[in-house]
């Protein structure tokens, strides 16, 4: 059995996994809010020690899979099931097998977890690392071509840029018999503006922080500080709908109004963050030469499809210069599967069992 798990900012993923001669098998799959936790370890221990009745576990778990095959494997206890192997993507940068989490406060470590699972092989991967190999194993329907060709010639270079409640971007490339994604910090790397906007945009929050990266303006967040920077600015906030953020998740919120077209800030608003994605996945496609095709992951892009269909979206991403004819032949595929980091973890999980 593979204990697979996707670690972000807000929520954890964890999966169990078997081995099949088709890859690996979902067994049973479970969410989690970390806000409710101290430690990766209490959300292992509730994962695979789940109470058998009660209806109070419904209300806290979002349970995201739930076959009748497994319901015997559901109350096994975590003594009772037989890891081989365990991988957990995090949002965070891999030292030695060890992660201090971006944004949480935990630090996960595999060799603790390799004794408090008692399983023999524990891995680590960055969160954006393990959704590139989950890229590899997504099907036709789990993702939407936006731009571009249908098909990428060849094995050629990939590239991934996922907002969220962070910014992650990884590079994949073909070494002769399989890719192998290369995990980055790139989104920690300096916001470079693009157009009058943006510079004034990268003022803006000069005043309040001494480094603006890329993960500052694209992300959750993000979306938000440019909505205040254009309320700021602009002076165009509708009471009503400042009310309204008071009530909820703003970059939900914001993205909502902003596909409804009212009001105009938060359209505004969608319209620089789509710009400012475009900009930098075109770098990343650049400095990768992904001409196997970009893809656009995490948590916000699902949300906006429409607004990343717009020709808006393809011309930002296109505006290199003298390399604005390759950067078109290059498809962009947006991920709609938001489990596809842990997929990929479980993925990576069968690789280190195949490992002689």
């Amino acid at each position: 059995m593979i204990l697979a798990g996707d670690i972000g900012g807000t929520k954890t993923y964890l999966g169990l996994f078997e081995h099949t001669k088709n890859g690996v098998e979902s067994v049973r799959e479970e969410k989690f809010w970390n806000s409710d936790f101290d430690s990766l370890e209490e959300i292992l221990t509730e994962f695979l020690n789940p109470p058998s009745t009660g209806p109070d576990h419904e209300d806290d778990l979002e349970e995201i899979s739930n076959d009748d095959e497994t319901s015997t494997t559901e109350s096994q206890t975590a003594n009772q099931i037989s890891i081989d192997a365990a991988c957990f993507g995090v949002a965070g940068p891999i030292q030695d097998n060890r992660c201090r989490a971006t944004n949480l406060p935990w630090v996960i470590d595999g060799y603790t977890l390799t004794k408090h699972l008692e399983t023999p092989t524990v891995r680590l991967l960055n969160d954006v690392e393990a959704m590139a190999y989950g890229v590899l194993v997504l099907g036709p329907e789990e993702t939407e071509l936006i731009h571009g060709p249908s098909t990428a010639k060849g094995n050629e270079t990939k590239g991934l840029v996922a907002p969220g409640t962070g910014l992650g971007e990884a590079i994949l490339f073909w070494d002769g018999h399989r890719y192998h994604p290369v995990p980055s910090e790139g989104g920690h790397a300096s916001f470079a503006p693009n157009t009058d906007a943006e510079i004034d945009l990268l003022r803006y929050l000069r005043t309040s922080y001494l480094h603006i990266s890329f993960e500052r303006v694209l992300s959750g967040d993000g979306l938000h500080t440019i909505y205040q920077f254009l309320r700021d600015t602009k002076q165009n906030e509708p009471t009503w709908f400042a009310e309204q953020l008071l009530t909820g998740d703003p970059a939900a919120l914001i993205s909502e109004a902003g596909l409804k077209g009212k009001p105009d800030i938060c359209v505004q608003a969608l319209d620089l963050f789509v710009s400012i994605l475009a900009g930098e996945a075109g770098n990343i496609a650049l400095k990768g030469l992904t001409t196997g095709g970009i893809y656009i992951g995490g948590g916000i892009a699902p949300h906006i499809l429409p607004k990343l269909r717009e020709a808006r979206f393809l011309q930002a991403f296109v505006s290199k210069g003298r390399y604005k004819r390759l950067l078109s032949t290059i498809p962009i595929q947006v991920i709609l599967n938001d489990k596809a980091a842990l997929l990929g973890s479980a993925s990576f999980g069968l690789q280190l069992l195949e490992k002689p």
